[in-house]
């Protein structure tokens, strides 16, 4: 009896000892890989800007995760990145399936919304310090030590700076690598969290030697894959979230995606403040929300219903709060020429004729030429020559040109580099839309873990593998790789000026419609979302009308642990029944 209960011990320490490794290992590979793709987003501007190609090209690069000009020497050398990110790709796709099919087969029922919200914690801790990895190197020029930068003429608020985007990579290389290496040291099999008894312990011995010998004896693909796919496929739950997460992905990838794009557009801003800012209020609201969500699972002991309907609604309300984002909005800078007529009145977008004015027209100056100035009667301009700059001094970013004909003050005019600030009301606009932003990142992020868990626990437990690894393959392929390729080209239909290249084509583009890139930005996710709530609508409809009894958040698929619990107490009752019959008999014999 000390023996059996010595083993029971022994056992539980083990249990509860590599469960912890594994659960810490993947937190950190969850924390690497986030790490990679939140830099790789936030780093999609400088990679326009440095290789000069349009941002439906930059969506391709983007893409390619989940998978022009031949005469300039570096025209081709964005396809190294685009292999990089394949390869990126194919490192972690199996991360998300396999992680979590793993602790949801081994950890306790009750614990494991705990566990997959403490993994998806480690997801937004990865995006935190690839937020500001991405702030810091955008910060700094991408030439940096080869160039003397005292010497530019740009700052990173200007839409043709490149910052470092290279240094980042190295560094997550680094740190996925280490990742990586706590998983040779973890074993194929845990013990199942929750034995109590030395039968249960000998019966989970039982089963996995019986799955590796099973395993050992099939070859290729297993023979119970056909029967497990038809099984999923005839699953209208199972169905329905598929198509949901396709169609709410295609909406989350590209607000993640161009984010910082839109900010830097929309408010003026320089990349590595947008960066920085996205970081500091979207984040950490997420991560409070994954934790919270987990806990509410394991401590109500949240029932599938439950959780569908918590799912829906929360993510529901933060829906309809998105629609305020509407209302934070920025006028268009004003550029001569682009936005504004030379006298300062609004003018046509999309005119091609209006770059040439009659204070610039014999200055010769070329019309495709980005290199901004701001005239001190708060009009920007494309160059100093389309403002009818005569005279400059100083040097670098602190260069002043004067004798400015096209700009119309009443004393002496004259001009400094770069956009003229937005000003403090659409400072303010920032400030709200990210306040704004922060609430949704934390209303829908508490539905994240209860939606999770309605995928896992609607289809059989030796589907979870096939189930999960299917979920993930449909979003990547129905969402991750179209979604930046098709909200990219809708974004290049909203630019104003285009950049040129040395032969003369098309570039990175300068500056965008802000109108018509909010319409895109935040109108199109709306849409797809919108269109998402009814297949979820339908999942709370057959849930309510499928008869569930005994179902409980501690369940491992929806009546299994249930139906054991009680057959176990009945088993006990009949033992103790026929142990007093037992005692009875023997005091009738005496």
């Amino acid at each position: 009896m000390a023996e059996n209960e010595k083993r029971i011990k022994t056992h539980r320490i083990r249990c509860l000892s590599k469960m912890k490794m594994f659960l810490l290992a993947i937190t950190c590979a969850f924390v690497s890989k986030t790490l990679s793709g939140s830099y790789m987003n936030s780093m999609l501007t400088q990679i326009e800007r440095q290789f000069n190609i349009p941002t439906s090209l930059v969506g391709f690069i983007n893409g390619s995760f989940e998978i022009e000009c031949v005469k300039e020497v570096k025209s081709l050398m964005w396809m190294y990145v685009l292999v990089g990110n394949i390869i990126r790709g194919i490192g972690e796709t199996p991360i998300m399936p396999l992680g979590i099919s793993y602790i949801e087969d081994f950890a306790k029922s009750e614990n494991s919304p705990l566990y997959i919200g403490f993994v998806e914690t480690g997801a937004i801790i990865g995006p935190l310090f690839g937020l500001s990895l991405a702030s810091f190197c955008a910060n700094v020029y991408v030439d940096t030590g080869s160039v003397n930068t005292d010497d530019l003429t740009i700052t990173p608020t200007d839409t043709r700076w490149v910052g470092a985007w290279w240094f980042g990579f190295l560094i997550c290389a680094g740190v996925n690598a280490l990742t990586a290496i706590p998983f040779f040291f973890l074993p194929k099999w845990l013990p199942k969290e929750g034995l109590k008894s030395n039968a249960d312990i000998i019966k989970n011995d039982k089963e996995e030697k019986q799955r590796e010998e099973v395993k050992k004896k099939k070859d290729g693909i297993t023979k119970d894959f056909l029967p497990f796919m038809k099984s999923l496929l005839c699953n209208p739950v199972y169905m329905l979230f598929i198509l949901i997460s396709i169609i709410q992905f295609n909406a989350f990838v590209n607000m993640f995606t161009f984010m910082p794009k839109y900010l830097e557009q929309q408010h003026g801003k320089s990349a590595s403040d947008v960066i920085f800012l996205i970081g500091i209020y979207n984040l950490p609201p997420i991560c409070i929300g994954y934790v919270a969500g987990g806990l509410i699972m394991k401590k109500f002991k949240i029932t599938v219903k439950q959780a569908a309907h918590i799912a829906c609604w929360l993510s529901l309300t933060e829906y309809l709060l998105h629609f305020l984002c509407f209302l934070m909005i920025c006028d268009n800078s004003s550029v001569a020429g682009i936005t504004t007529t030379y006298n300062g009145m609004q003018q046509d977008l999309y005119m091609e004729n209006a770059i040439l004015a009659d204070c610039n027209r014999d200055c010769n100056c070329p019309t495709k030429t980005w290199d901004p100035v701001c005239g001190n009667n708060g009009v920007s301009y494309m160059s100093a020559c389309l403002a009818g700059c005569e005279t400059s001094v100083g040097a670098g970013i602190n260069m002043v040109f004067q004798n400015c004909s096209c700009i119309q003050t009443s004393g002496n005019s004259s001009a400094v580099l770069g956009l003229c600030d937005k000003g403090h009301d659409c400072s303010m606009m920032l400030q709200y839309f990210l306040i704004l932003s922060a609430v949704g990142s934390f209303i829908y992020s508490l539905s994240a873990i209860p939606g999770y868990m309605v995928l896992l626990r609607c289809i059989k437990p030796e589907e979870k593998s096939l189930g999960v690894g299917l979920h993930t393959f449909c979003t990547r392929v129905f969402a991750g790789i179209p979604a930046p390729i098709y909200f990219g080209a809708l974004v290049d239909s909203t630019c104003l000026h285009w950049g040129t290249l040395k032969c003369g084509e098309s570039g990175a583009c300068r500056i965008y419609d802000s109108a018509n890139f909010r319409y895109i930005y935040l109108g199109l996710p709306a849409a797809l979302r919108g269109l998402s709530y009814i297949p979820a609508f339908l999942i709370l409809n057959i849930l309510k009308n499928r008869h569930l009894p005994g179902e409980n958040a501690s369940s491992g698929t929806m009546l299994t642990e249930a139906k054991t619990t009680k057959k176990e107490s009945e088993c006990k009752d009949m033992d103790q029944n026929s142990k007093v019959l037992n005692d009875n008999e023997l005091k009738t014999k005496l």
